[in-house]
């Protein structure tokens, strides 16, 4: 076959992945975020250890809009990182594989997901 006869294969966005797969990779992505986010914390902590300049700067850092935006995804990444983990346990115990369930137990571990992240938020700005 010359180049130009060749099938294409079909791209990954050509593909409608199950919301059970779509889960499955956020989960990954949310501990990766959740490792950078732990850095994160550790630069927060030093600057305090560092002083009071250096704290301030941090401070003013993620007090920042752009701060915000990373913590915000930081808890959100804590939040579904850990709802999803109380689903694998769930699972570990042989509990919630039929297909109906698992449905079920991804859209509640959305919405929790979702609502810790905005109770926390809301919590934490009405100071």
């Amino acid at each position: 076959m010359t180049p130009s006869n060749r099938p294409l294969s079909p791209h990954l966005l050509n593909y409608r992945y199950p919301l059970l797969v779509l889960m499955s990779g956020t989960h990954r992505a949310t501990g990766v975020v959740l490792s950078i986010g732990t850095l994160l914390l550790t630069y927060w902590i030093a600057a305090a250890a560092y002083g009071p300049e250096s704290f301030d700067r941090a401070s003013r850092l993620l007090g920042s809009p752009i701060g915000y935006l990373v913590l915000f995804g930081f808890s959100f990444s804590l939040f579904y990182h850990l709802a999803n983990g109380v689903r694998h346990l769930l699972w570990d115990i042989g509990w919630g594989f039929e297909l109906p369930v698992a449905r079920k137990s991804g859209a509640v571990m959305v919405a929790v997901t979702l609502a810790c992240t905005v109770v926390t938020w809301i919590a934490a700005l009405s100071h």
